[in-house]
């Protein structure tokens, strides 16, 4: 796939998520994981394609698949979580968004130390890290939401 169209379609992704979240949307499983798992499939498929890929390429990319996660989880926690028309809703607040330019600038130091440190450029395919923070944040509020009780909406139930 062409480079410059995958970018688009990674930022009009990004860019729909955030926009729905910041205004407040109904809490959906299927929303919560569709354009995570997306992303991951994309990163993925991505990273299957490149070459001359090292095992140290394949840990550098575990553990940053593991801080990202753990970032987009804390960022997660931030999210906040309300009842609204008998179904959960969620809403970014501003200390979602400075975790988000936190996590930002902490995966950028990991991508800088571990290139620095040997990995290979094309190991850290960005779709793949944007998808795995995603993936964390929507762990987080499923895991939240659920603890509160309230039931996520369904696709019937959506405005």
């Amino acid at each position: 796939m062409n480079g410059w169209l995958l970018a688009a379609i990674i930022a009009i992704i990004t860019a729909i998520v955030i926009a729905k979240r910041l205004r407040g949307e109904p809490v959906n499983a299927r929303e919560l994981f569709i354009a995570p798992l997306v992303l991951i499939a994309i990163g993925v498929t991505t990273l299957t394609k490149a070459d001359h890929l090292t095992g140290g390429d394949v840990a550098w990319a575990t553990a940053g698949a593991a801080l990202g996660c753990t970032l987009g989880a804390l960022r997660g926690a931030t999210v906040q979580l309300f009842a609204r028309d008998g179904v959960l809703w969620q809403r970014y607040t501003g200390r979602t968004f400075l975790v988000a330019a936190l996590s930002l600038l902490t995966m950028a130091g990991y991508g800088l130390l571990a290139t620095k440190l040997g990995m290979h450029e094309n190991a850290r395919p960005l779709q793949l890290g944007i998808g795995i923070s995603f993936l964390g944040e929507s762990l987080a509020v499923a895991h939240r939401g659920l603890t509160t009780g309230t039931p996520f909406a369904t696709e019937r139930g959506r405005r």
